[in-house]
């Protein structure tokens, strides 16, 4: 640890000190990397984060490395053997929905759509920078949230309610949401 004054959220716990440190609210723009962020957002619901980030590479290896190509063609046997994996959280519909979620990101692919350009445009296509003094000030969805949860549902993606999607926006940079006493707030400005 050092003494910098960051956000109150990741307390003590040197694994979460660093992720957000050096992770949360950085911009995010490649496709599989926003797939996967906001798949393991729609894992997250009903959970505490730190719970999926200490699972992530666990992740990582059960869902191919987040690969939507590989993800897409998954059969019932491996969403069964999915559901037998400790590393990750077994729950039949998220996972599930992961699959027909990779269906979709690949659909838009092929459609023209890029993913990054589709999420960022929900922000202008670049971050919107907050100025909260204290984490207490932060929403948790906001009218772009909203916005964007609409679009994901009407494109087929689930687990991506506005909340979800308020969170998503703050991990990948989209909204800097570090209060302005915290560090990374000017470094992410």
């Amino acid at each position: 640890m050092t003494d910098k004054q960051r956000c109150k959220w990741p307390g003590e716990d040197p694994f979460y000190v660093a992720y957000h440190d050096e992770e949360w609210g950085v911009p995010v723009w490649d496709d599989q990397a926003l797939f996967e962020k906001l798949i393991l957002d729609g894992f997250q619901a009903g959970l505490s984060w730190i719970t999926i980030l200490r699972k992530r590479e666990n992740f990582l290896k059960a869902f191919d490395g987040f690969d939507p190509e590989k993800i897409a063609r998954y059969t019932p046997k491996k969403v069964e053997r999915l559901m037998q994996d400790t590393g990750i959280v077994r729950n039949r519909s998220k996972i599930t929905s992961t699959v027909s979620s990779a269906q979709v990101f690949l659909d838009m692919k092929e459609k023209g759509q890029a993913f990054d350009t589709f999420l960022w445009d929900f922000v202008g296509g670049e971050p919107i920078v907050n100025n909260w003094k204290d984490e207490s000030e932060v929403p948790v969805e906001t009218a772009e949230s909203k916005a964007m949860s609409k679009a994901l549902k009407a494109a087929g993606f689930k687990y991506c309610g506005p909340t979800i999607c308020y969170a998503f926006m703050q991990a990948v940079g989209m909204i800097n949401d570090h209060p302005t006493t915290c560090f990374r707030h000017k470094e992410l400005s």
